[in-house]
């Protein structure tokens, strides 16, 4: 699972994060880059509960081997057509790998380890995930300084077909094959219904993680722009693509950083205080980038971008213990349904807000960002008084 981590996700950041770039490169227009992000978050919420539910069907091995094989036939068509419409339906199939496969990755880490050690095993999985997330940027943006924008991302997108090959290769080797494995009784393929097993604890989590995610994916697709391309005068600090690439890597090292202690304590305790702390770099990150008008301020502002993740695995750990016995595949799934579509909505907001200019569109994130945590300082909780698996309810 952690070398699948590494191969794909080396490929889809050495591109992801140079998607706006690539678009506009292509011709579109500047509202495009927020919305090919919508899509992303609303393709990812509807393949959420999906992928769970294949999981649950078929066994993790199996439906691994399909998410990879979607990305595969993803990045294919974006190299075949080089046109910025291309891009939008190819990330039906490439953007879909972290959404689809997070179920069938969270079922395998809660069958393989105790509950007692179910924060460090989604903190290893976060660890090992955000090398290629520090790298592949970087990468991405050496090809893009040196082949330019379409070339540039056009043989990123051929390397990650290497890789996610190669990663489709291993993990049929390394993951131990789940088809004999217990399944439920019955595999609920209703969303609804597995939501209304959830209990309040879950449920107010759920909500300020709505708010956050608000307060994320508003400006997300505009700050790549906001670094690197010169908006009217507005932005005296622009950077290379390679330089970009550098801040995502400083954005990552931070994150590592704070991965294995915060898990050890984690374990050992509350898990409330370790995600309030995230919710409120996540509330930070966009008021700092707006006020970041030189290299050595967006170095300051990725930093608190990495602290985001400080208690990323924390609330992931959180969910799964949430979730009910023996259905945490499909949990996961209707879990990140339900956030992903309605947070899909913020994204295409953020393209709406930028016609107003980068205030507008960092100020309200951070607005929505602070709701969130004081949303879940008032109402989140360690965990439930009994979780239980509520199917007989």
């Amino acid at each position: 699972m952690l070398c699948m981590a590494i191969l794909v996700g080396m490929g889809e950041r050495m591109s992801e994060r140079f998607l706006p770039v690539y678009l506009i490169a292509l011709g579109s227009g500047m509202m495009w880059p927020g919305f090919l992000n919508a899509l992303d978050n609303l393709v990812g919420a509807l393949y959420a509960f999906p992928g769970g539910w294949l999981a649950e069907r078929i066994g993790a091995k199996r439906s691994l081997l399909v998410f990879n094989l979607m990305s595969i036939g993803g990045y294919a068509l974006v190299i075949a057509i080089p046109r910025w419409q291309m891009v939008v339906v190819g990330s039906l199939f490439f953007m879909s790998w972290s959404a689809i496969s997070l179920p069938a990755t969270m079922g395998l880490v809660s069958a393989a380890l105790p509950k007692s050690k179910h924060v460090m095993g989604v903190t290893m999985h976060s660890l090992v995930r955000r090398f290629p997330q520090a790298l592949g940027p970087i990468v991405g943006g050496i090809f893009i300084d040196r082949w330019g924008p379409v070339n540039g991302v056009r043989l990123a997108f051929a390397a990650g077909i290497l890789m996610a090959l190669v990663a489709l290769i291993a993990q049929q080797f390394l993951i131990e094959d789940d088809r004999g494995a217990a399944k439920p009784a019955t595999t609920e393929a209703n969303p609804l219904v597995v939501m209304g097993w959830f209990s309040p604890e879950l449920r107010n989590l759920l909500v300020s993680d709505i708010l956050i995610r608000f307060c994320e994916q508003i400006p997300y697709a505009y700050v790549v722009l906001w670094c690197i391309e010169p908006l009217a005068g507005i932005h005296t600090a622009r950077v290379s693509a390679t330089n970009f690439g550098v801040l995502t890597c400083i954005e990552m090292a931070t994150a590592v950083i704070c991965y294995i202690p915060v898990a050890k304590m984690a374990d050992r305790g509350g898990k409330k205080p370790f995600v309030f702390i995230t919710f409120i770099n996540f509330a930070l990150f966009p008021l700092v980038l707006y006020f970041s008008r030189s290299f050595g301020m967006l170095v300051l502002a990725f930093i608190v971008r990495g602290l985001k993740e400080f208690g990323e695995p924390t609330r992931k750990a959180l969910i799964m213990q949430l979730a009910p016995e023996g259905r945490k595949a499909a949990a996961f799934g209707a879990y990140y349904l339900c956030r992903d579509t309605i947070v899909a909505v913020s994204a295409f907001g953020g393209a709406w807000l930028w016609r107003f200019g980068p205030g507008a569109n960092f100020l309200t994130a951070f607005g929505f960002g602070v709701l969130g945590a004081v949303w879940f300082a008032l109402f989140g909780r360690d965990q439930s008084l009994q979780v239980t698996d509520q199917m007989s309810v």
